[in-house]
């Protein structure tokens, strides 16, 4: 009987070594999902176990092309060309530590630690490497608009980096947007039923904590018909001075402008001096000079601009008054007093008189 449970002691501790001796390689650690910044150094640690005797490799996998991996090291040796990468073996611990210095862009990706055991068997355990990258707004992202008063527009921004970049919208001069609110998230800015105020510039802001994001200009022009304000709808002036008559447009492509009396175009003559001043590409301003009014010209006279929107018109009423207005005609007085005080010093000096004597306190003071 004793006999018996000697040999199955024994037995069964010859079964035991042989299960021992028989251990396949296993990888009892890999490095969880690492995320560094540029300039960087990297370290992914791969620890195995009964794997003394076979090949522990390092590559960094290419998913495009699954036969193309890129061979890092093997075992302790590097295989890469490259001086940044290096990898440190821990003999008591059985750890294989890739090491990466200066990392770039291009470093990020997956990374294989491989035990081959065979012809056709390995056994592998992955870590994927995140790199922080600061947000770059893409190619395909808006740029400009020309659109026009009730079209419908989206504009679109969208940026790469990592951590994926968050969008948001706002617009210049702190305005609110034409959703009532300051800002908006996300790729898409609607903006609805468009009117003139709708116009001006957007931006697209992309940040990720990383850097201190990236942000686009976006240019929104509305086309609208014009607009016409006039400071005053009646100018009055006196006989033979001149009046200004001044017309303020607001439209967008840019205007043609026209000054009309009594449906009659008017040009400039003797009569009218016609000035336009644009502004901006949707403001102009246009100021009508009637010289040395005649009689027949107080009335109405219209001013109106037409682009391809449609056409805006507005009557200003010239009125004779009493006493002169000032401006414009501030310089015509001055320049009738001039005139005067040239005949006079030519006449006197015809006369042999000096006017400098005429004028002092001294000759009148003897007279």
């Amino acid at each position: 009987m004793i006999i018996l449970v000697l040999y199955s002691l024994l037995s069964c501790m010859i079964s035991l070594g042989g299960v021992v001796g028989q251990q396949n390689p296993t990888i009892s650690f890999i490095t969880k999902e690492k995320v560094v910044s540029i300039g960087d150094s990297l370290e992914v640690y791969c620890q195995v176990q009964y794997a003394k005797d076979y090949p522990v490799v390092w590559t960094k996998v290419n998913h495009d092309n699954p036969n193309n991996h890129l061979f890092i090291s093997r075992g302790s040796t590097t295989i890469i060309p490259d001086s940044r990468y290096s990898v440190r073996f821990d003999e008591k611990q059985s750890i294989y530590t890739l090491v990466i210095s200066k990392v770039q862009e291009i470093d990020s990706g997956e990374y294989r630690c491989e035990i081959t055991t065979g012809i056709s068997s390995k056994v592998s355990a992955d870590v994927n490497v995140f790199i922080q990258i600061p947000p770059v707004i893409s190619d395909n992202s808006t740029r400009s608009v020309i659109t026009y008063v009730g079209a419908n527009v989206t504009l679109q921004c969208y940026a790469s980096g990592y951590p994926p970049p968050l969008i948001s919208w706002r617009r210049e001069q702190n305005q609110l947007l034409p959703n009532g609110m300051a800002y908006y998230r996300g790729n898409s800015l609607r903006l609805d039923n468009i009117t003139k105020d709708t116009r001006g510039t957007y931006y697209c802001v992309a940040d990720n904590g990383v850097s201190s994001g990236a942000r686009r200009h976006i240019g929104v022009e509305v086309e609208f018909p014009p607009f016409i304000s006039i400071a005053r709808p009646q100018t009055g002036q006196a006989l033979q001075y001149d009046a200004d008559l001044h017309c303020h447009i607001e439209a967008f492509p840019s205007p043609s402008v026209l000054w009309l009396k009594d449906g009659q175009l008017l040009n400039d003559n003797q009569h009218y001096q016609i000035s336009i001043f644009a502004r901006s590409d949707e403001f102009t301003d246009t100021t009508l000079r009637v010289k040395r009014i005649e009689k027949r010209q107080y009335g109405l006279y219209s001013c109106r601009a037409v682009n391809k929107l449609g056409f805006r018109e507005e009557v200003i009423e010239l009125v004779e008054t009493v006493n002169v207005v000032c401006p414009p005609a501030c310089n015509v007085g001055l320049q009738y007093t001039s005139d005067a005080f040239r005949i006079l010093s030519s006449f006197l000096h015809k006369i042999a008189v000096p006017l400098s004597l005429i004028l002092s306190t001294r000759y009148i003071g003897f007279a």
